[in-house]
């Protein structure tokens, strides 16, 4: 049953792999990275900044871990975690984060810069900027600065990063809104644009769905979204009753009954991605997932791109080097300053 349910998605991005304008693409087997994923000397290089945010600095995170017990180490067969409403998974605990802000080359004080938000910045922080500087000076996208930033620990269900990214609800944009962005204004003496076309959010995992969760949640902030392997599964915690499948709801209910939000999505997944083999019952398929998000999409008429990765893993960072360059130049295709 899952391969039958896959085979119809594949053909038709198979059917649509030519060309640029095609809005679902496969990719692979074999990958090498994009020309601009390394260092051109005679291009102008922004700053990396970076700081440390601490969760007794925060009134909306304050902090949990995970409980390691028998409890939440109980797992279904399909790998999803076993706790009854009433069972306990986390308990108040701090971390710290770090928080990488890169500011292009030439940025004028007080002039306004779009930017990007990245979950999991630390993933990112070592590659972003020599993208960005290579696409800004060939003027493929806008001048812009990236906020880079990491989760508060662990992961999954029960965790911080699980609370902060795989939550269906506009808590985590409005952490980056009211504790994050300020911050960076205020340490390095720039300011960010306040129009949502000007801003952009992206992820990996769950940090993709956390990134769709900004732009669904508050599209008066955000209306641009980079994923890849997102987690648009069944893994919140706590469960809300609105969106009782967690992420899953993105392309099972919300994006299909409601109105299109003027959000643009860019999207990858890989072939080989998480439980790939497991049934649609499970609502833990991340390659599943994806297509059903991209047929979700297609259905409703948004602008979207979605990147099969022929052999391509979790987050497969083969995927991320080959298309990162390409993504962030398409998702920014349509800015007008």
């Amino acid at each position: 049953m899952m391969r039958a349910l896959l085979a119809a998605p594949l053909l038709l991005l198979a059917a649509a792999a030519a060309g640029p304008d095609q809005s679902e693409v496969v990719i692979g087997p074999d990958y090498a990275d994009a020309p601009e994923m390394a260092v051109d000397p005679a291009v102008p290089k922004g700053a990396i900044h970076g700081f440390v945010m601490r969760s007794e600095e925060s009134a909306l995170y304050p902090g949990i871990r995970q409980l390691q017990n028998d409890v939440t180490a109980r797992r279904d067969a399909w790998g999803n975690r076993m706790a009854a409403p009433d069972e306990q998974q986390s308990e108040p605990a701090p971390y710290r984060r770090n928080v990488y802000v890169y500011i292009p080359a030439g940025a004028k004080k007080g002039v306004p810069l779009p930017f990007m938000v990245v979950q999991d910045g630390e993933w990112y922080a070592a590659r972003i900027g020599t993208v960005l500087d290579n696409l800004i000076a060939a003027h493929r996208v806008p001048a812009m600065a990236a906020i880079l930033i990491h989760n508060g620990g662990g992961d999954a269900q029960g965790s911080e990063r699980g609370l902060e990214y795989d939550t269906m609800s506009g808590r985590y944009a409005e952490f980056v809104e009211a504790e994050v962005l300020p911050r960076v204004e205020r340490y390095y003496g720039i300011r960010l644009r306040r129009d949502p076309m000007g801003r952009a959010t992206m992820g990996a995992s769950s940090g993709a769905s956390a990134a769709l969760a900004m732009a669904w949640y508050h599209p008066e902030w955000y209306r641009r979204v980079l994923s890849y392997s997102g987690t648009f599964v069944n893994q919140a915690s706590p469960v809300d009753p609105a969106t009782p499948r967690g992420a899953w709801e993105f392309h099972a209910t919300l994006i299909p009954n409601a109105p299109p939000r003027p959000i643009r999505l860019w999207m990858a997944v890989g072939e080989k991605d998480l439980h790939f083999d497991d049934p649609e019952a499970s609502w833990h398929n991340w390659p599943l997932a994806n297509q059903r998000m991209a047929a979700a999409l297609k259905s409703k008429g948004y602008a979207y791109r979605f990147v099969w990765a022929l052999g391509g893993t979790h987050s497969d960072a083969r995927v991320t080097a080959a298309t990162l360059p390409g993504a962030i130049e398409w998702l920014w295709a349509d800015y007008r300053p």
